[in-house]
Protein backbone atom coordinates (compact mmCIF):
# COMPACT_ATOMS: atom_id res chain seq x y z
CA UNK A 1 0.00 0.00 0.00
CA UNK A 2 1.30 3.06 -0.66
CA UNK A 3 1.88 5.82 1.93
CA UNK A 4 0.27 9.31 1.69
CA UNK A 5 2.63 10.72 4.02
CA UNK A 6 -0.23 13.15 5.62
CA UNK A 7 -2.04 13.31 9.02
CA UNK A 8 -2.01 11.81 12.52
CA UNK A 9 0.21 8.58 12.82
CA UNK A 10 0.04 6.80 16.23
CA UNK A 11 3.38 5.18 17.53
CA UNK A 12 1.25 2.56 18.83
CA UNK A 13 1.59 0.96 22.22
CA UNK A 14 2.04 -2.76 22.30
CA UNK A 15 -0.42 -5.17 24.91
CA UNK A 16 1.06 -7.74 27.00
CA UNK A 17 -0.73 -9.96 29.11
CA UNK A 18 -0.03 -10.24 32.80
CA UNK A 19 3.14 -12.30 32.60
CA UNK A 20 4.56 -10.07 29.83
CA UNK A 21 4.22 -12.09 27.32
CA UNK A 22 2.64 -10.04 24.06
CA UNK A 23 -0.85 -9.51 23.60
CA UNK A 24 -1.21 -9.02 20.06
CA UNK A 25 -4.99 -9.62 19.93
CA UNK A 26 -5.39 -6.98 22.71
CA UNK A 27 -2.85 -4.59 20.24
CA UNK A 28 -5.17 -5.35 16.91
CA UNK A 29 -8.40 -4.60 19.63
CA UNK A 30 -6.67 -1.15 20.14
CA UNK A 31 -5.67 -0.08 16.77
CA UNK A 32 -9.31 -1.14 15.30
CA UNK A 33 -10.10 1.65 18.26
CA UNK A 34 -7.53 4.34 16.30
CA UNK A 35 -8.66 3.65 13.15
CA UNK A 36 -12.38 3.84 14.08
CA UNK A 37 -11.30 7.44 15.13
CA UNK A 38 -9.68 8.31 11.50
CA UNK A 39 -6.34 7.99 12.16
CA UNK A 40 -4.08 7.86 8.78
CA UNK A 41 -1.34 5.49 9.35
CA UNK A 42 0.06 3.57 12.06
CA UNK A 43 3.60 3.00 13.52
CA UNK A 44 3.80 -0.37 15.13
CA UNK A 45 7.11 -0.85 17.43
CA UNK A 46 8.51 2.64 18.01
CA UNK A 47 9.53 4.14 21.06
CA UNK A 48 6.03 3.90 21.97
CA UNK A 49 5.53 0.33 21.17
CA UNK A 50 8.58 -0.84 23.43
CA UNK A 51 10.49 -1.75 20.59
CA UNK A 52 13.59 -2.38 22.34
CA UNK A 53 12.02 -4.56 24.86
CA UNK A 54 10.42 -7.03 22.42
CA UNK A 55 12.82 -10.23 20.94
CA UNK A 56 13.42 -10.28 17.50
CA UNK A 57 11.06 -12.81 16.13
CA UNK A 58 8.24 -11.39 18.31
CA UNK A 59 8.37 -8.32 16.21
CA UNK A 60 8.24 -10.33 12.83
CA UNK A 61 5.36 -11.92 14.59
CA UNK A 62 3.49 -9.07 15.45
CA UNK A 63 3.70 -7.03 12.34
CA UNK A 64 2.25 -9.87 10.16
CA UNK A 65 -0.69 -9.90 12.79
CA UNK A 66 -1.08 -6.39 11.89
CA UNK A 67 -0.82 -6.21 8.35
CA UNK A 68 -3.00 -9.19 8.24
CA UNK A 69 -5.89 -7.51 10.45
CA UNK A 70 -5.31 -3.63 9.43
CA UNK A 71 -6.05 -5.29 5.60
CA UNK A 72 -5.28 -2.17 3.90
CA UNK A 73 -7.52 -0.07 5.60
CA UNK A 74 -4.09 2.13 6.70
CA UNK A 75 -0.73 2.08 5.82
CA UNK A 76 1.53 0.46 8.50
CA UNK A 77 5.05 1.06 9.48
CA UNK A 78 7.53 -0.12 11.18
CA UNK A 79 10.03 1.02 13.70
CA UNK A 80 13.69 0.09 13.01
CA UNK A 81 15.52 0.60 16.44
CA UNK A 82 18.73 -2.04 16.60
CA UNK A 83 22.23 -1.79 18.41
CA UNK A 84 24.17 -2.44 14.43
CA UNK A 85 23.57 -1.44 11.12
CA UNK A 86 23.85 -5.20 9.90
CA UNK A 87 20.42 -5.71 12.28
CA UNK A 88 18.73 -2.96 11.36
CA UNK A 89 19.14 -4.05 7.67
CA UNK A 90 18.64 -7.58 8.41
CA UNK A 91 15.23 -6.21 10.88
CA UNK A 92 14.43 -3.59 7.93
CA UNK A 93 14.45 -7.01 5.23
CA UNK A 94 12.21 -9.05 7.44
CA UNK A 95 9.53 -6.19 8.34
CA UNK A 96 9.36 -5.68 4.37
CA UNK A 97 8.77 -9.58 3.96
CA UNK A 98 6.06 -9.21 6.68
CA UNK A 99 4.26 -7.29 4.76
CA UNK A 100 4.61 -3.69 6.30
CA UNK A 101 3.87 -0.61 3.75
CA UNK A 102 6.81 1.43 5.17
CA UNK A 103 9.78 1.77 7.89
CA UNK A 104 10.14 4.49 10.43
CA UNK A 105 14.28 4.25 10.91
CA UNK A 106 15.66 5.56 14.34
CA UNK A 107 19.65 5.61 14.84
CA UNK A 108 21.59 2.61 16.19
CA UNK A 109 21.08 2.02 19.72
CA UNK A 110 23.07 2.68 22.80
CA UNK A 111 26.30 4.16 20.50
CA UNK A 112 26.00 7.72 19.88
CA UNK A 113 27.42 7.96 16.01
CA UNK A 114 28.84 11.09 14.56
CA UNK A 115 27.04 12.40 11.63
CA UNK A 116 29.40 10.81 9.29
CA UNK A 117 28.59 7.34 11.20
CA UNK A 118 25.04 8.48 11.24
CA UNK A 119 24.42 9.46 7.55
CA UNK A 120 26.03 5.84 6.87
CA UNK A 121 23.46 4.04 9.18
CA UNK A 122 20.89 5.74 7.87
CA UNK A 123 22.04 4.94 3.97
CA UNK A 124 22.88 1.32 4.29
CA UNK A 125 19.29 0.82 5.75
CA UNK A 126 17.11 2.57 3.21
CA UNK A 127 19.12 0.62 0.77
CA UNK A 128 18.45 -2.75 2.62
CA UNK A 129 14.56 -3.02 1.48
CA UNK A 130 12.48 -1.00 -1.33
CA UNK A 131 10.19 0.15 1.30
CA UNK A 132 10.01 4.14 2.27
CA UNK A 133 11.44 5.32 5.10
CA UNK A 134 10.58 8.16 8.07
CA UNK A 135 14.00 8.95 9.50
CA UNK A 136 13.41 9.59 13.20
CA UNK A 137 15.15 12.13 15.00
CA UNK A 138 15.02 12.56 18.50
CA UNK A 139 18.84 13.72 20.34
CA UNK A 140 17.01 14.50 23.49
CA UNK A 141 16.25 10.43 23.47
CA UNK A 142 18.56 9.15 21.22
CA UNK A 143 21.84 11.29 21.91
CA UNK A 144 22.22 11.36 17.88
CA UNK A 145 21.01 14.42 15.94
CA UNK A 146 20.25 14.55 12.58
CA UNK A 147 20.89 18.22 11.69
CA UNK A 148 19.18 19.87 8.70
CA UNK A 149 22.37 19.70 6.59
CA UNK A 150 22.72 16.27 7.00
CA UNK A 151 19.34 15.91 5.82
CA UNK A 152 20.36 17.80 3.02
CA UNK A 153 23.09 15.50 2.11
CA UNK A 154 20.80 12.07 2.70
CA UNK A 155 18.61 13.80 0.01
CA UNK A 156 20.04 11.77 -2.37
CA UNK A 157 18.73 8.49 -0.98
CA UNK A 158 15.18 7.97 -2.97
CA UNK A 159 13.81 6.34 -0.45
CA UNK A 160 14.01 8.68 2.48
CA UNK A 161 10.71 9.94 2.19
CA UNK A 162 9.80 11.72 5.50
CA UNK A 163 11.53 12.76 8.80
CA UNK A 164 9.95 12.85 12.07
CA UNK A 165 11.16 15.97 13.79
CA UNK A 166 11.19 15.24 17.74
CA UNK A 167 14.78 17.40 18.29
CA UNK A 168 11.74 19.95 20.55
CA UNK A 169 13.16 22.92 18.51
CA UNK A 170 10.47 23.98 15.98
CA UNK A 171 12.97 26.20 14.54
CA UNK A 172 14.13 22.96 12.66
CA UNK A 173 10.94 22.40 10.65
CA UNK A 174 11.76 26.32 9.12
CA UNK A 175 15.26 25.58 8.88
CA UNK A 176 14.52 22.59 7.15
CA UNK A 177 12.14 23.98 4.86
CA UNK A 178 14.75 26.33 3.82
CA UNK A 179 17.65 24.23 3.15
CA UNK A 180 15.85 21.35 1.62
CA UNK A 181 12.27 22.55 0.45
CA UNK A 182 9.51 20.19 -0.32
CA UNK A 183 11.90 17.39 -0.27
CA UNK A 184 10.83 15.60 2.75
CA UNK A 185 7.75 15.13 4.12
CA UNK A 186 7.83 16.73 7.69
CA UNK A 187 6.19 15.05 10.67
CA UNK A 188 5.52 16.72 13.95
CA UNK A 189 7.12 14.00 16.39
CA UNK A 190 6.80 15.58 20.05
CA UNK A 191 3.21 15.62 21.38
CA UNK A 192 3.38 19.25 23.11
CA UNK A 193 4.79 20.98 20.02
CA UNK A 194 2.60 19.59 17.35
CA UNK A 195 0.20 22.74 16.89
CA UNK A 196 3.95 25.24 16.42
CA UNK A 197 5.03 22.62 14.33
CA UNK A 198 1.76 22.32 11.99
CA UNK A 199 1.74 26.26 11.96
CA UNK A 200 5.38 26.15 10.72
CA UNK A 201 4.43 23.70 8.05
CA UNK A 202 4.22 20.23 9.11
CA UNK A 203 2.29 18.09 7.27
CA UNK A 204 1.61 15.12 9.59
CA UNK A 205 2.21 14.28 13.03
CA UNK A 206 3.91 11.08 14.95
CA UNK A 207 1.69 11.25 18.20
CA UNK A 208 1.81 9.38 21.51
CA UNK A 209 -1.72 10.38 22.89
CA UNK A 210 -3.58 9.34 20.20
CA UNK A 211 -3.59 6.16 22.13
CA UNK A 212 -5.45 7.07 24.64
CA UNK A 213 -7.67 10.32 23.05
CA UNK A 214 -8.00 9.31 19.73
CA UNK A 215 -10.96 11.07 18.80
CA UNK A 216 -9.96 14.28 20.22
CA UNK A 217 -6.45 14.11 18.97
CA UNK A 218 -8.15 13.86 15.12
CA UNK A 219 -10.40 16.62 16.49
CA UNK A 220 -6.85 19.02 17.34
CA UNK A 221 -5.57 17.71 13.74
CA UNK A 222 -8.34 18.46 11.80
CA UNK A 223 -8.83 22.44 13.07
CA UNK A 224 -5.15 23.00 12.69
CA UNK A 225 -4.84 21.27 8.98
CA UNK A 226 -7.86 23.40 8.01
CA UNK A 227 -6.08 26.60 9.68
CA UNK A 228 -8.97 27.46 12.62
CA UNK A 229 -6.66 28.36 14.72
CA UNK A 230 -8.82 29.79 17.73
CA UNK A 231 -10.21 26.77 17.85
CA UNK A 232 -7.37 24.61 17.73
CA UNK A 233 -5.78 26.11 20.63
CA UNK A 234 -8.66 25.63 22.85
CA UNK A 235 -8.20 22.34 22.12
CA UNK A 236 -4.54 22.47 22.59
CA UNK A 237 -4.70 24.00 25.84
CA UNK A 238 -7.10 21.32 26.93
CA UNK A 239 -4.87 18.72 25.95
CA UNK A 240 -1.32 20.29 26.80
CA UNK A 241 -1.31 18.62 30.40
CA UNK A 242 -2.07 15.34 28.87
CA UNK A 243 0.41 15.71 26.11
CA UNK A 244 2.91 16.66 28.43
CA UNK A 245 3.14 13.50 29.47
CA UNK A 246 4.47 12.18 26.23
CA UNK A 247 7.83 13.74 26.80
CA UNK A 248 8.88 11.97 29.59
CA UNK A 249 11.25 9.33 30.54
CA UNK A 250 8.24 7.07 31.45
CA UNK A 251 6.21 8.51 28.91
CA UNK A 252 5.35 4.22 28.05
CA UNK A 253 4.20 3.82 31.33
CA UNK A 254 2.22 7.05 31.80
CA UNK A 255 0.53 6.42 27.88
CA UNK A 256 -0.38 2.98 28.51
CA UNK A 257 -1.69 4.30 31.70
CA UNK A 258 -3.75 7.09 29.80
CA UNK A 259 -4.91 3.78 27.84
CA UNK A 260 -6.29 2.00 30.89
CA UNK A 261 -8.17 4.52 31.84
CA UNK A 262 -9.64 5.21 28.84
CA UNK A 263 -10.30 1.63 27.99
CA UNK A 264 -7.71 0.99 25.29
CA UNK A 265 -6.03 -1.96 27.10
CA UNK A 266 -3.69 -2.47 30.25
CA UNK A 267 -0.99 -0.70 31.84
CA UNK A 268 1.44 -3.35 31.65
CA UNK A 269 4.81 -2.70 30.81
CA UNK A 270 7.97 -4.94 29.90
CA UNK A 271 10.87 -4.74 32.13
CA UNK A 272 12.65 -3.29 32.97
CA UNK A 273 10.14 -1.15 32.61
CA UNK A 274 7.68 -1.37 35.95
CA UNK A 275 4.14 0.10 36.22
CA UNK A 276 3.83 3.49 38.17
CA UNK A 277 3.44 3.17 41.66
CA UNK A 278 2.86 5.67 44.99
CA UNK A 279 3.06 9.09 44.36
CA UNK A 280 3.76 9.42 40.84
CA UNK A 281 1.16 7.05 39.80
CA UNK A 282 -1.56 9.14 41.88
CA UNK A 283 -0.34 12.48 40.25
CA UNK A 284 -0.35 10.94 36.55
CA UNK A 285 -3.53 9.95 37.33
CA UNK A 286 -5.21 12.81 38.51
CA UNK A 287 -3.91 14.21 34.74
CA UNK A 288 -5.28 11.68 33.02
CA UNK A 289 -8.54 11.73 34.86
CA UNK A 290 -9.03 15.41 34.66
CA UNK A 291 -8.76 15.17 31.01
CA UNK A 292 -11.55 12.74 30.66
CA UNK A 293 -13.59 15.11 32.86
CA UNK A 294 -13.10 18.23 30.88
CA UNK A 295 -12.99 16.52 27.22
CA UNK A 296 -13.77 18.67 24.79
CA UNK A 297 -16.96 17.45 22.43
CA UNK A 298 -17.42 17.56 18.59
Amino acid sequence: MAITWRGVFPAATSQFHPDQSPNIEGTLEHIDAMIEAGIHGVIMLGTVGENCSHEFHEKIELLRATVRHVNGRIPVLSGVAEYTTALACRYANEAHQAGVDGLMVLPGMVYKSDPRETITHFRTVARATPLPVMCYNNPVSYGVDITPSMFAELADEPTLEAIKESSENVRRITDLKNLVGDRYALFAGVDDLVLESVMLGTQGWVSGLVNSFPAENRLLWDLAEAGKWEEAREVYRWYMPLLHLDTHLKLVQYIKLANQECGYGTEIVRAPRLPLVGEERERILAIIRRGIETRPRR
